[in-house]
């Protein structure tokens, strides 16, 4: 099993805590490291968050978010082996053009290491500030990134839909590997298991528990069944939160999990002890 850390842009000092975490990172064996989005706070947020039962975003309104794809790049610079993953970065408010450019440049400098984790997003009052629709999402999510995978090939892009009209240009570089630079869909709605699917490279659930997780991956058997798509070419990434000692390990081992992204918080308050921790107490006797 793989493991990545998560945040790497959330609540930190400053570039060189970021650095010296991921350079660890990299020479303790951890995979990769993950970014997670969010482009404002605001002071109040009517919108529920979907991924807790009280509704309510589980966060101090007042932390410190740095730029995913700018904070990766940097890690980029100063490592050569580790991955960089966004987990997840919210498609649907963003220009789908400049995220294709954004995305195949870091993908390019770093030598094919990036790993796009992308969502639909809950958070009304952030498609608002962003000048973009909240409805229709789904469908807008669908459509930009097959548009993106069109831009990513390096040839001439002709994609007309109900959203975008792109026709006659290229955009260099392209990623290391083309069209098929991995993505991961996040969330676990009906619709998400379709989409995850149809799409996805990979798939990125905001659950924290093999018991969680374990009714949705039977969901997720049934989505590719329906669309025809062979279900164990779809990575599973989850979340491990320090519950539940390797016991719970070896459970997301036994359902297939590929990779867990482990919070440094929950596993020590100095996030390089954390990383000493997870390689040297975790990781080994795994």
């Amino acid at each position: 099993m793989k493991f990545g850390i998560i945040p790497i842009n959330i609540g930190i000092t400053g570039l060189e805590q970021a650095l010296d975490i991921a350079r660890l990172a990299e020479t303790s064996g951890i995979e990769s490291v993950w970014t997670a989005e969010h482009v404002i706070m605001p002071t109040r947020i009517d919108s529920r968050y979907p991924y807790s039962d009280s509704g309510e975003m589980p966060m101090d309104q007042t932390i410190t978010f740095y730029d995913p794809l700018i904070t990766l790049s940097a890690i980029a610079a100063a490592t050569t082996t580790l991955k960089l993953g966004t987990g997840i970065n919210i498609l649907p408010q963003t220009n789908p053009l400049l995220l294709a450019k954004q995305t195949a440049s870091l993908d390019s400098f770093s030598q094919g290491r990036l790993l796009l984790g992308l969502g639909l997003g809950w958070m009304r009052e952030e498609f608002h500030a962003m000048g973009t629709p909240f409805e229709n999402r789904g469908a807008r999510f669908d459509d930009y990134l097959q548009a993106i995978r069109k831009v990513w090939s390096g040839d001439v892009v002709d994609h007309q839909s109900r959203f975008l009209d792109w026709q006659g240009f290229r955009s260099l570089p392209a990623p290391v590997n083309k069209s098929r630079l991995p993505v991961l869909i996040g969330g676990h709605s009906e619709k998400s298991f379709l989409r995850v699917a149809r799409y996805a490279d990979g798939w990125y659930p905001a659950v924290y528990s093999a018991r969680e997780l374990a009714p949705l991956l039977d969901k997720l058997r049934g989505a590719c069944t329906e669309v025809g798509r062979n279900y164990e070419d779809i990575e599973i990434t989850a979340v491990w939160a320090n519950t539940g000692g390797l016991d719970e390990l070896r459970r997301f081992q036994d359902l297939g999990v590929s990779r867990l992204t482990v919070p440094l918080s929950s596993l020590k308050a100095d996030p390089l002890d954390a990383v000493k921790h997870l390689a040297g107490d975790i990781m080994a006797k795994l």
